[in-house]
């Protein structure tokens, strides 16, 4: 199912109805349902997370946040991985929750906190090393494409989809963050395990096809092989003039077609998701050396430098209220769209994806704007404040954006509120939502969201681990 029409099925009265039963036990006797999925019917066992889980539960005050970590932290694990052995190879199938798909960026970033604890678990190490191997069969079959089955002869609903779709993809809405997000989790992994058997030979055709891809959609020689259209009533669903995008003036950034929230973009220089792609580029080349795979060194490094001049030039844009500040989207020749979306690459996420980007001046100034009222989808109600995005419409904040904006805090009082807004946020179910509406969070959209979950559940693990007063 397209996540827009199951937004748009999951909400307002609907909340009602699936929130009946949970309000019904929280009442009556004052205590937390039992919501997580019975462990015989869990898709995946973990003594590590279960140790963990009763580690935080154990020691922190909080008890409701407690209970939303044991719900959350291992909800992908619980509900959204198929794992098994092909050719003798570990293969990972992960689905976003609601929808039978896998998309790159997500499957990444759901199994990404478990990454801690795979030394003491090989069984969850393996379960990694199967999402990397999937994600680059993934990246060999169609490296614009954003999301795919698992039956690699499965027709999408999307298949009229005006752009060149095969087989096995679900959709080929052209993202960065979906060729980033994978070379994130290999880097992540073999940083945690020292294990470079995922890197073979089709790991490094894959990466050379990332690096194929980023140079055509610098579109120095011409717009290149991807364009996309799609027959429907949602803008935002669809990329304008002939399906390659508004035009744009070369600088060295890579053109994006569309957002992280699978949304398309206004104008392509997406700049979070380059420089996403920058950070994501060196760590490519850090595991090139270490295996010694043979990606082109000079042509990587290039790319660096061209992204960054691009970004330097033309994305940083001088404000009234903040000072100079990353625009959101810009083109080349001079246009920029100020904003920011929930989905991650955001700006407000960059430190979490781009090391020492906390230090950046700009970031700093960027990310003031972004928590303010100037960013037309900071959205501040009775239930929470936080960022949005056109996806959901307006006033739905998503709770990812609270999570990283607590994530990516170093203030005491900042990451306290975003942990109270997190916990009056699910509505009784024990669970995090895609969003839910500014001044009532029974409102919300996307009951079974297995990226939001994990992100929270890393963040609570992160307080708990530095912070831990916090949770009392």
């Amino acid at each position: 199912m397209n996540r827009r029409k199951f937004v748009q099925q999951t909400s307002l009265a609907t909340s009602a109805i699936l929130l009946a039963p949970y309000i019904k036990a929280w009442s009556s006797d004052n205590s937390f349902p039992v919501v997580r999925v019975p462990e015989q019917g869990r898709n995946f066992k973990s003594p590590a997370v279960e140790k963990l889980i009763a580690e935080i539960k154990a020691n922190i005050g909080n008890k409701e946040l407690a209970w939303m970590f044991e719900n959350c932290f291992p909800n992908t694990l619980d509900t959204t991985v198929d794992f098994e052995m092909i050719d003798g190879r570990p293969d990972t199938y992960v689905i976003t929750g609601d929808i039978d798909a896998m998309w790159l960026r997500d499957s990444s970033a759901q199994v990404w906190p478990y990454l801690r604890l795979c030394k003491e678990d090989e069984a969850l190490r393996n379960l990694i090393k199967g999402v990397i191997n999937r994600q680059t069969r993934c990246i060999l079959k169609d490296p614009y494409a954003n999301a795919f089955y698992k039956n690699e002869r499965k027709k999408s609903e999307w298949s009229h989809d005006n752009t060149a779709m095969q087989p096995g993809i679900h959709e080929r809405k052209w993202e960065i963050d979906s060729l980033c997000y994978p070379i994130r989790l290999a880097h992540g992994y073999w940083k945690e395990t020292g294990d470079t058997s995922p890197f073979d030979a089709q790991w490094v055709d894959a990466m050379k096809l990332v690096l194929k891809t980023f140079k055509e959609q610098q579109r120095f020689d011409g717009k290149g092989p991807y364009s996309f259209m799609r027959k429907t009533e949602y803008a935002t669903d669809s990329v304008p003039l002939g399906g390659y995008g508004y035009p744009v003036s070369p600088n060295g950034m890579i053109c994006s077609m569309f957002r992280p929230s699978d949304d398309a973009t206004i104008y392509p220089f997406l700049v979070a998701s380059n420089l996403f792609a920058f950070a994501s580029l060196g760590q490519m080349q850090s595991i090139s050396d270490a295996v010694k795979a043979g990606l082109d060194g000079h042509a990587i490094e290039s790319l660096m430098t061209q992204i960054v001049t691009g970004i330097d030039n033309d994305a940083k844009i001088e404000t009234r209220n903040f000072g100079k500040i990353f625009a959101y989207e810009v083109n080349g020749y001079g246009s920029h769209n100020l904003m920011d979306d929930a989905n991650i690459p955001s700006l407000l996420s960059l430190p979490y994806l781009v090391p020492e980007m906390d230090k950046d001046p700009v970031y700093k100034n960027t990310r003031r704007y972004v928590l303010s009222n100037e960013n037309p989808f900071f959205f501040k109600g009775k239930a929470g404040e936080g960022i949005g995005g056109p996806h959901a419409g307006v006033d739905n904040i998503w709770p990812l954006s609270i999570a990283m904006r607590g994530i990516t805090s170093t203030d005491d009082k900042e990451i306290k509120l975003c942990l109270e807004m997190l916990q009056r946020s699910h509505a009784g179910t024990g669970f995090m939502h895609e969003t839910f509406h500014k001044d009532d969070a029974s409102k919300y959209t996307r009951p079974w969201f297995a990226w939001a979950n994990t992100l929270f559940g890393e963040f609570v693990w992160k307080v708990y681990r530095e912070r831990p007063h916090l949770l009392n």
